[in-house]
């Protein structure tokens, strides 16, 4: 297990070295860059105020240049300064990390929930009309792309049926305590409803496989042949077994949820880092563009190994050494 550990980091380690190059060149390469931004601001800069700009950010440095020196700034700990928003990188990450916590969790939280009950109550009933519908609305749900779904969710529940609020994260002016944290929960409904969608979706196809796998084995017709109540065979023997494989699929499917909080974000203007990766982008700020690409890479190694670790932990059959 040590030596199975010590070889997945450093493949980690490897493959976060390669995306953060990667991801820099793309960045640089794309069109334009902050002084370009603030000179098409400001009429008043003058040629040599973007001659003196671009040496201060050292935009005029060869790429290896520029990456060297972030790479090195970043191993001591400092991600930077962000030119837009005139705070530290590592400040403003952690600030909207809380609120993209917020969103991931609760969007998980709602998609085992109810992908593992409709995949268990789809596997008990199969072949019947609700077996259909929960099929049918599965594979609408894998279908649909976050971005379009968030648009659409927007027209019919905050539009034409103005039940949920467009965007944001909290209505102005509401007390602090229970309005407050109701509130919150009332802008939570569309945003999460989106991004839960896809997981929802193809957790019920996986649950409901592997609950027709299960309940087919000797050792579940043994606990029914004992005179179990069928709820207490579905419950303790099948559901139980059935779950194993969904645990490894659930820890590959977090950092795929992720980045579908980047689409998320930014249709519903939730603050998140979903919404300051976009924004970045847009105003060239490299350094926030970069620290929020990093956070995505490292969080898809790490939940990888998970996965990983879970299956070895979940099946004895599997060995590290």
């Amino acid at each position: 297990m040590q030596r199975f550990l010590a070889r997945r980091l450093v493949h980690g380690v490897i493959i976060l070295i390669g995306l953060s190059i990667l991801m820099f060149t793309l960045l640089v390469l794309t069109p334009g860059d902050p002084v370009e931004l603030m000179a098409a601001s400001n009429p008043d800069i003058r040629p040599e105020d973007v001659s003196m700009l671009r040496k201060y950010y050292g935009l005029d440095d060869p790429m290896y240049v520029r990456y060297f020196k972030w790479i090195r700034s970043v191993l001591k700990g400092d991600l930077g300064y962000s030119r837009t928003y005139g705070t530290p990188v590592t400040k403003l990450v952690v600030d909207r990390l809380r609120n993209t916590l917020t969103l991931l969790a609760t969007s998980v939280a709602v998609a085992f929930t109810v992908g593992v009950t409709a995949g268990v109550y789809s596997a008990l009933h199969q072949y019947s009309a609700a077996d259909y519908v929960v099929t049918v609305a599965a594979f609408a749900g894998l279908a649909m792309p976050v971005f379009w779904q968030g648009i659409v969710f927007i027209l019919l529940f905050a539009v034409w049926l103005p039940w949920f609020p467009a965007g944001g994260m909290m209505t102005p002016g509401v007390a602090p305590g229970w309005p407050m944290f109701l509130d919150r929960l009332w802008h939570l409904v569309l945003p999460v409803s989106v991004l839960a969608t896809s997981g929802m979706a193809s957790w019920t196809r996986y649950m409901r496989s592997s609950m027709l796998e299960v309940v087919r084995h000797d050792y579940v017709r043994t606990a029914r042949a004992k005179g179990n109540p069928e709820r207490v065979v579905i419950r303790r023997h099948a559901m139980r077994n059935a779950l194993i494989p969904i645990i490894t699929l659930i820890a590959l499917s977090v950092p795929g949820i992720l980045n579908g909080a980047v689409l998320t974000e930014t249709v519903f203007s939730w603050p998140g880092m979903g919404l300051l990766l976009f924004q970045a982008v847009l105003g060239h700020d490299y350094n926030v563009a970069m620290a929020v690409l990093l956070f995505l890479a490292l969080m898809t190694v790490v939940f990888n190994l998970l996965a990983d670790l879970a299956y070895g932990l979940a099946d004895p059959r599997i060995r590290y050494d």
